[in-house]
This record gives C-alpha cells, sequence and structure tokens, in this order.
C-alpha cells in the first residue's frame, strides 16, 4: 500500500500534467506569443455567479407566479450577461506579446522586465492588465492597431541570471461578470549584479606598475573629456562653454600617467572571507573606484579585467562578478 507522501507526490504530477494539458504549458517561447482563442480561458466571478443566481431566481419566481414580465426581465439580463462574456474574451484574443527591454539590477532590488503588448485589431482593448505573483498588477489600454508597454516587477535575491517565469495576462471588462486571462512564458532573463558591501573596506592602496594605467580624473596633464557636474567640483574645471549651450553643468576631466596601477584583486580581501562576501566587497570597490573617475582593473580566480574606466568598464566588473561560480553566461 502506497504512503501519503507517494500518494501526495502522485497526485502533485497528475494534477500538474492536467493543468499543463488545459492551458498548454509549454515552456519559455521565442518571438512573438499571440493569444490566438486556444489560448485564452475564462470563467465567472463571483459577482457573475451571483448575477446568474439571481436570474434563476427570477426565473423560478416568474414561473411559480406565471410573470410574464419576470421572463422577458430574466431573459433580458441572461442575454445581457452572455454579450458582456463575448466581450470579455475578445478584449484579451489575438493581442501579441514580445519581450521588452531590461536594466540589469542589484541583488535585492526589484527586476523591471519590459513586455510589449500589441493590437493590431480595429478594437480598443481596455484594462488589462499583466501580473506575475497574482498579488499586484498593472493595467493598460491598448489602443488600436498600437503596441504599449507593460512592466513586469520580479524581486531578486541572488546574483546571476533571472528569468521573469510564467506571465498572467488578464481582463474583467467590460462590467466584471467574467474572468479572461491568458499565460506567456517569455524567453528573456536579465542579469542581477551581487549586492555591493554595505559598509565595505576602504579601496585597496595602488600597486606600483609601469605607468600605462594608474588613476584617471586626478590629474592635470591632458583634457580627457567632460562628465556631469558632481557637488564638491572645482569653479576651474567647470566648462563654461559647454554650458552656455545646453544650460547643463558640465565638468572637464583630465588624465594624467600615473607610476601606479590600481587593481582591485581577489587576494586584498581578508583569507577568512568566504565567496559571496568577496564578490560583495569587490562589487563596492567597482562601484567606488567607478564613482572616483579612477581608472581600474579586476583580478578574479581565472579571469583578468584590464585597466580602463568608465560606464562600460563598470559594467563589464560587476557582470564578472555577478557570473563568477555560477553555470556558463546564457548570451
Amino acid at each position: 500500500m502506497p504512503s501519503a507522501a507517494q500518494t501526495f507526490s502522485l497526485y502533485g504530477a497528475l494534477k500538474n500534467g492536467v493543468l499543463e494539458w488545459i492551458f498548454q504549458w509549454r515552456g519559455p517561447e521565442s518571438g512573438t506569443i499571440v493569444l490566438v482563442q486556444r489560448r485564452v480561458f475564462i470563467l465567472p466571478t463571483r459577482q457573475g455567479l451571483l448575477f446568474a443566481g439571481v436570474i434563476v431566481l427570477m426565473l423560478i419566481g416568474s414561473v411559480n407566479y406565471d410573470l410574464s414580465l419576470g421572463f422577458i426581465l430574466a431573459f433580458l439580463l441572461g442575454a445581457t450577461g452572455i454579450q458582456s462574456m463575448l466581450h470579455t474574451f475578445r478584449n484579451l484574443a489575438n493581442l501579441r506579446i514580445a519581450p521588452g527591454r531590461v536594466l540589469p539590477v542589484f541583488a535585492g532590488e526589484a527586476a523591471q522586465f519590459q513586455i510589449r503588448i500589441e493590437n493590431q485589431a480595429r478594437l480598443h482593448r481596455y484594462s488589462v492588465g499583466v501580473t506575475r505573483d497574482r498579488l499586484s498588477a498593472s493595467y493598460i489600454d491598448v489602443p488600436p492597431a498600437s503596441e504599449v508597454l507593460a512592466t513586469v516587477a520580479v524581486p531578486t535575491r541572488r546574483r546571476g541570471w533571472l528569468r521573469p517565469g510564467r506571465v498572467i495576462l488578464f481582463t474583467f471588462f467590460p462590467v466584471g461578470l467574467f474572468r479572461a486571462w491568458s499565460y506567456a512564458d517569455l524567453d528573456m532573463h536579465v542579469l542581477v549584479y551581487p549586492a555591493p558591501a554595505t559598509p565595505g573596506l576602504a579601496l585597496p592602496p595602488p600597486e606600483s606598475g609601469s605607468g600605462e594605467g594608474g588613476i584617471q580624473g586626478h590629474g592635470q596633464d591632458e583634457f580627457s573629456g567632460l562628465r556631469p557636474y558632481r557637488p564638491g567640483d572645482s569653479p576651474r574645471h567647470i566648462a563654461w562653454k559647454a554650458v552656455a549651450r545646453d544650460d547643463n553643468l558640465l565638468t572637464k576631466q583630465f588624465a594624467g600617467r600615473a607610476d601606479a596601477e590600481f587593481w582591485l584583486t581577489w587576494e586584498s580581501l581578508p583569507p577568512a572571507m568566504d565567496l559571496e562576501n568577496r564578490i560583495a566587497h569587490l562589487a563596492r570597490w567597482v562601484i567606488d573606484a567607478d564613482g572616483a573617475g579612477m581608472a581600474y582593473g579586476l583580478r578574479l580566480p581565472g579571469l583578468t579585467l584590464p585597466l580602463a574606466a568608465g560606464a562600460i568598464h563598470r559594467a563589464d566588473c560587476l557582470r564578472a562578478l555577478a557570473l563568477h561560480g555560477l553555470a556558463a553566461d546564457h548570451t
């Protein structure tokens, strides 16, 4: 005789199989997903069931008391309910769903997945809801022959790649008697950077080197570009001609060569520190060095990123830290 655990396991497998067959769960789908009729499901809401119960009571009363007007009203309300069901279904059917843009975030922040919803029909689609966890949803209207962006927030807990999972699109339009819904499992992912240590350790001292790298942004030898003004910048370094053109405060940057190279290395951290704490402190160092305008390099076990500066180098370093020790890169 099977145990209770085996019984629950068999029941769960049977339930999942039935749900996969009914709702056509296929896993992540690439490209554009079209909500054809067989992908849209509809059921009455509590208000719809109450509405149907009132109609049944009206019919029973009309039969008992032979009320012609009661029959007319009951059939009229029933026809109205059926018409609302058709409108609810049509409000969702044949929408086109495609992945949109998503930017990397730090662990602990919510990743904002953008989903493109396109309506190629001539009908206006009203109050289409998008949710992932059924706890919160965003509602959008999709005009005819247009495309609208919906945003789904997904909490992050650890570094690495993150998929949004199965997203639910639903609608109660026009009167809330029925709920139509569909599932979309888009093939999209976002890179989650490691959460920087707070507070972090002090930046390591620069190493002696060839003089081809080093600290950038503090020398006065050569003009290297402009950056947005930061509080505390010297007024002598403000690019007043650029300010006169577009009214945005910009600060001149100068690059100077030094005989020291600024490296953020795995070995600079205390030996007793575990893997995730090392990555968190290195992420803090990357952010601090980039904020100070320094040129820096990153050394990890099996990987070295050369000395550089700027937003692209910062993203490369954070990406390397996010994927260090994890599965191979998805892209």
